[in-house]
């Protein structure tokens, strides 16, 4: 358990690295013939079982540059070892991208997954699979996922109303499939996040295309990634609970941030000024500073990882804000929408659902002892919190950050924080 009390916030930190990027880097890198450098990987848990997993399906992976403030990471991809179970942790980008990926081997391999993982839906890639020459079969409708037979490639039917995870997948393995490919996409959330897959496919060598809408993907098949060098950039998810942090206790400059990056919580930007604070943008760093607080109104249906912080910035401000788009919360690690409204409401801030809608009546928090509930997002939200909060917060299941950004707490004390 920690401890957050009232504190006065003043420094500069550096932004992690994208663990998405790096996890759609590792399936890449495991994917090319040679070596690839992954530069500024991340390190955090989701990152580590993408690495275990590719390593051991047969790449090698070399982490002699990771420990030396480079976070380098070599990937040599290799023949694959024909392991028959690997393990994605509480990754659900590692379950839903890798499955496509492994099935372009002949298998079987069974994903496993831990944690809440275990009853997250999986069954919309059963299907589009079996479309595309391959074989999965799910637990009903959930992890652990067996792939069998090989992905040939051909046409098929995705639903993108729950995920875009699974679709990232298909557009990493499918350039590498024998036949061309065409996919049709409906109900499609998380754009940016397709479109980040997109350019990594691009950087390794492949060719897709798509229609602007994004409904429509085609690629040829019998294509070769080529390895080298990928850069990642700094993770605004996890940045974002250090802007928030500068937003309702002082000022936190953070570096490392592409503001042109695709990431969809880049979003958070908009959020922040909504919300009153002061924000100033660089090439390569934003400033978040305190200023008169205000209720805000804020859509989180293309950038759904903003919610728990968004929701610990309207609790710091009188007023109520609407946070809408929440109806997809309820497959992440905790159903987030409900997670949030039980926590905050211990620490004395009343959180209402309604039809996709959070309604946040700031104020005082009062503060005391609120649990995670094993979600980083939400470890991260209520640490911001406790930042303002009258009486301090204790935060039950701390560690769970590590899932994103091990050195939260760590980067947060040295800003100021008040963290025991």
């Amino acid at each position: 358990m920690k401890h957050v009390a009232f504190s006065r916030l003043e420094g500069t930190a550096a932004a992690p690295p994208s663990k998405s990027l790096t996890q759609r880097a590792a399936a890449a890198a495991f994917l090319c013939r040679g070596e690839t450098k992954i530069l500024n990987a991340s390190l955090c848990d989701d990152a580590g079982h993408a690495f275990r997993l590719i390593a051991d399906m047969g790449a090698t992976v070399d982490y002699s540059g990771a420990g030396r403030g480079e976070k380098r990471i070599g990937v040599r991809g290799g023949k694959p070892s024909g392991a028959s179970r690997v393990n994605c942790g509480e990754s659900g980008l590692c379950l839903r991208m890798f499955a496509p990926v492994l099935a372009l081997f002949s298998g079987p391999v069974t994903l496993e997954a831990e944690g809440s993982l275990r009853l997250r839906p999986a069954d919309m890639m059963e299907k589009p699979l079996v479309d595309l020459g391959a074989r999965a079969r799910t637990t009903c409708g959930c992890p652990p996922v067996t792939v069998s037979g090989t992905l040939r490639g051909g046409r098929t039917e995705v639903d993108g109303s729950v995920s875009s995870q699974f679709l990232s997948g298909l557009l990493l393995a499918l350039p590498l499939a024998e036949r061309d490919s065409e996919i049709a996409v409906r109900g499609l959330k998380s754009r940016a996040y397709v479109e980040m897959t997109m350019d990594v496919v691009r950087a390794f060598g492949g060719v897709l295309e798509s229609d602007p809408e994004l409904t429509i993907f085609r690629m040829a098949g019998r294509q070769a990634y080529q390895a080298g060098a990928f850069q990642v950039e700094g993770d605004w998810s996890a940045a974002a609970a250090l802007l928030v942090a500068g937003a309702v206790a002082g000022r936190v400059e953070v570096t490392g941030l592409d503001p042109r990056s695709r990431q969809p919580d880049r979003a958070v930007l908009a959020a922040l000024e909504t919300a009153g604070a002061f924000v100033q943008v660089s090439p390569d760093r934003v400033v978040c500073q305190k200023s008169a607080p205000r209720p805000f109104e804020f859509d989180v249906g293309e950038c759904p990882d903003l919610f728990p912080v968004l929701a610990a910035l309207a609790a710091c401000g009188e007023g109520t804000s609407l946070i809408q788009g929440t109806e997809r919360l309820r497959h992440k690690e905790s159903a987030r929408d409900r997670s949030v409204q039980r926590e905050f409401a211990k620490i004395g801030i009343d959180v209402s659902l309604d039809e996709g809608v959070a309604r946040i009546r700031g104020g005082r928090i009062r503060g005391g002892r609120a649990d995670s509930r094993g979600d980083h997002r939400i470890a991260m939200a209520l640490a911001a919190a406790g930042l303002s909060s009258a009486e301090g917060i204790d935060i039950i299941g701390p560690e769970c950050v590590s899932k994103s950004y091990p050195g939260f707490f760590r980067d947060l004390a040295r800003l100021g924080g008040k963290i025991s």
